[in-house]
């Protein structure tokens, strides 16, 4: 499991450390994968709009394929919804 975005490396040192994450977080400074996700949007807050992340799962299977993608993550709820798709990936030979 990994996390990702455009925050600076030691940023995510910080933050993983606070929350006891058991995962890599990964510094996307110039949002290149982002973009290449397409979760790099214009987001628009009281009338200012400005570039950011649109905050976003995606489950990628052994095969490295995208299996599940749950844009416009909202966190009640989404963990289990996470885990249950994950486990319905079919396992390794």
């Amino acid at each position: 499991m990994l996390g990702i975005s455009p925050d600076g490396a030691e940023s995510h040192r910080k933050f993983r450390a606070k929350h006891a994450l058991p995962y890599r977080l990964l510094a996307d400074e110039g949002h290149h994968v982002a973009q290449e996700y397409g979760v790099w949007k214009e987001k628009s807050l009281y009338g200012v709009k400005r570039m950011g992340i649109e905050r976003t799962t995606f489950v990628i299977d052994r095969e490295g394929r995208v299996a599940r993608i749950f844009p416009k993550v909202r966190l009640d709820g989404h963990v289990d919804e996470v885990v249950h798709a994950v486990g319905a990936l079919t396992p390794a030979e």
